[in-house]
């Protein structure tokens, strides 16, 4: 029987928490650091990468929970799965220390002992030889001492506002001789500017923390040191704009980013067995909860070992190890248009669309599209939005270069990128000193969507170009994040990206988009519509299917709109990296929709969308999430791919790939839980990130062989690319041609 849509009412415990979901995700990534199969420092990338996640979830989710829960007047805004602030913040706190407790175990009994199998070794103070004594003694005394600041607490020297995840020691001192009270309770910041990790030679380390431990004496001579802990207090950490009034966002957001460091304290981390006098002095004067005081929500994590294990992320530089890393690699680039010296871009581009899937094909080609627009005499103007970018940008320097060449240059720079709102205001600053229009965007609204408008003379016509990304113009995270782009001059893209680039900066608005869906005007509205246009096709009797991969589906309008196409009969794939509020599986509900996830090597961050079966889906791309803040709170848009040829890329070789993959996959359950996805008895392994990398491979050959050859420049030429490349697509599939296997390396 086919349901209605008037058939189902949707419950609470239809949903699954998003917190809690996003717990699962980090949950997975912890998994990635247990498996024994990954390379050895690729595991600690992965507790590093766990720990600053959740340094970020507290700052940010738990903070806004925090404020709901306690804050006065604040409104008990319910989950869609029923549940209250308070209530997920207990059941967070349940979930997180089970999560600590096993990074610990993972770190002590497993990663710990296996480096120093291989020769990298973490000493104690009480371990040193000699040798290292004396190396550690040259450390405190020419690097660390000069900057180290003992700070007594007492009525003349009030308690210090500790910075935000700043490292610090504290001490119960007992004064033997001279000035000072007879107890006093001190404390001593970690300064960044020192390592976390001091070498003592051999990669051999010692813990900054457990050197000055040592050296408490020295620093408050005169006093005996009767009891010291490592604490580290996280604070609420999201910039909120609409309540303020400003005529100037740089300096709104400047202020925000000083003050940010001395808010509300949300969790405190102690060292476990620390003195437990310390932790209630530390408790009391960031007005912290206890298991004690709110029925089981606590926000003290005591830690057994060192605090912030970010700090492993100093391992990835270890020089000569390579065989502890993941093998490295070099995107293939479209030599023929992408590289210095090589045919300009926008002939090609005129002649058909690209379709880049980062980080296999390099991210060079969209470096080059910028670099080639600063100096072609004849490109006039350029508009770029900057979400989030590198420390030293090739993109942000070619748009300098660009003003700095006369033309006319606008650059969208969002401010309020969470946590890299500094590096932004810094760029932003010299971009307006080389010429370069700045603007800000919308006080209310992230502008998040990635676009490159590129306005060229050609002849006595002007001509577009555009870049459309799923992903950020930063070419270090498009070495470590899968993601897509388009490149294009298609005419409704492009005059729909110069009336984007008006919205953003002058308010422009009344004109009919011809391709783009822009968000927030009209993105939530068109998803849902995509939805129920497969879910009436499958009450007709006719072939539908939806296929979407993206970061998080939280939006619970869109998820009842799955679950009202999969009533319907539509066959649903979901691969959701982090957050899923959906359950799948549900009877009656959403029997017909499997998600999965992938943590593997490269951080899933692409956002496709496919809509309808075969030959006659519709694929998108977009810079936005299935979540409210990408559809109401944020700039996005989506975007189709309409080249028969590069759909089919995305239908024959990247989709298909990501539902074959059986070994960093996992299945989500109807009770919110994740199963890895095993090899059927005789089935091959199969990983997707490692299958796309090895197909890309060939790419260059055949590309080359499609650039010396006919030079075909037609839509049937790309096509037969494709399908020349499609038949490498895994290891099991041989080129008929050629009786081998295009995949093979």
């Amino acid at each position: 029987m086919i349901l209605r849509v008037t058939d189902i009412s949707y419950q609470p415990e239809h949903f699954i928490n998003r917190e809690l979901s996003w717990l699962e995700f980090n949950a997975r990534v912890l998994e990635e650091a247990e498996d024994v199969g990954n390379p050895l420092l690729e595991r600690v990338k992965f507790l590093n990468i766990f720990s600053s996640n959740l340094d970020e979830f507290f700052m940010v989710r738990v903070a806004g929970l925090r404020e709901q829960a306690f804050g006065d007047g604040a409104p008990q805004d319910y989950a869609a799965d029923g549940l209250s602030p308070l209530t997920q913040l207990k059941l967070i706190h349940k979930r997180t220390q089970e999560l600590v407790a096993a990074l610990y175990r993972c770190w002590n009994e497993s990663v710990r002992p296996q480096l120093a199998t291989v020769g990298v070794n973490f000493v104690s103070h009480d371990e040193l030889d000699d040798r290292q004594r004396d190396v550690l003694d040259r450390f405190f005394r020419d690097r660390a001492f000069p900057i180290l600041t003992p700070m007594a607490v007492d009525p003349s020297h009030p308690n210090p506002r500790y910075h935000n995840r700043g490292l610090y020691l504290a001490a119960m001192l007992e004064r033997r001789r001279g000035l000072g009270p007879r107890h006093l309770f001190a404390v001593v910041q970690l300064p960044q500017v020192l390592p976390r990790l001091v070498p003592l030679g051999e990669q051999t380390f010692i813990l900054l923390e457990d050197a000055v431990a040592a050296r408490l004496p020295e620093l408050f001579g005169g006093f005996d040191v009767l009891s010291s802990t490592t604490f580290r207090i996280t604070r609420d950490s999201d910039i909120e704009l609409l309540d303020q009034e400003s005529d100037d966002m740089l300096r709104l957001v400047e202020e925000r980013i000083r003050a940010r460091e001395r808010s509300q304290a949300v969790r405190l981390e102690v060292a476990a067995g620390g003195d437990e006098e310390l932790t209630r002095m530390l408790v009391e004067a960031e007005e912290l909860r206890t298991d004690e005081s709110h029925d089981g929500y606590a926000e003290v994590f005591r830690i057994p070992g060192p605090l912030d294990l970010t700090a492993l992320a100093a391992l990835a530089d270890l020089p000569g190890r390579d065989e502890l890393r993941n093998p490295t690699f070099s995107p293939v680039p479209y030599v023929d248009i992408g590289e210095r010296g090589g045919e300009p871009i926008f002939g090609r581009l005129a002649q058909r669309d690209l379709l880049l899937h980062h980080p296999f094909d390099s991210f060079d080609t969209v470096v080059e599209f910028v670099r080639q627009a600063a100096h072609d005499p004849n490109v006039l103007a350029i508009k770029q939005t900057l979400y989030r970018t590198s420390g030293d940008s090739p993109i942000v320097r070619a748009l300098m270069q660009a003003a700095e060449n006369g033309k006319h240059v606008t650059a969208l720079v969002e401010l309020k990128a969470r946590f890299d709102e500094a590096a932004n205001v810094s760029w932003a600053r010299q971009l307006e000193r080389s010429g370069v229009h700045v603007v800000f965007g919308f006080l209310d609204l992230k502008t998040h969507c990635k676009v490159s408008l590129i306005i060229r003379q050609e002849g006595e016509q002007l001509r577009r170009y555009v870049h459309l990304g799923t992903g950020n113009y930063n070419p270090q995270t498009a070495l470590l994040y899968t993601d897509m782009a388009l490149l294009t001059a298609n005419e409704d893209i492009t005059a729909d990206c110069s009336a984007l680039f008006n919205l953003l900066t002058g308010y422009s608005q009344g004109h009919a988009w011809r391709k783009l869906v822009v968000a927030p005007s009209d993105l939530h509205r068109r998803t849902v519509e995509l939805i129920n246009e497969q879910a009436e096709a499958a009450r007709r009797g006719q072939p539908s299917r939806i296929w979407a991969k993206l970061n998080s589906l939280v939006d619970h309008r869109v998820i009842e709109a799955l679950y009202r196409a999969s009533a319907a009969g539509v066959p649903i794939d979901l691969v959701a990296r982090g957050i899923c509020c959906l359950r799948p599986g549900l009877p009656g509900i959403s029997e017909n929709i499997q998600v999965r996830s992938i943590v593997d090597r490269f951080l899933e961050h692409s956002r496709i969308y496919v809509f309808g079966p075969d030959d006659d889906a519709q694929v998108l791309l977009s810079s936005a999430d299935w979540m409210p803040r990408n559809f109401y709170r944020r700039v996005e848009v989506m975007f189709p791919v309409e080249s028969a040829a590069l759909k089919q890329r995305v239908l024959q070789e990247i989709l298909p790939a990501y539902m074959r993959d059986n070994v960093k996959a996992r299945i989500l359950r109807s009770d919110g839980s994740y199963t890895r996805v095993e090899p059927a008895p005789g089935e091959p392994p199969y990983r997707v990130q490692d299958e796309l990398l090895r197909l890309r491979r060939p790419a260059l050959v055949a590309l080359h062989a499609v650039a010396e050859g006919a030079h075909d420049e037609t839509a049937e030429g790309e096509a037969a690319l494709i399908g020349h490349l499609h038949r490498g697509n895994g290891s099991s599939t041989p080129d008929p041609t050629s009786g081998a296997t295009l995949a093979t390396p």
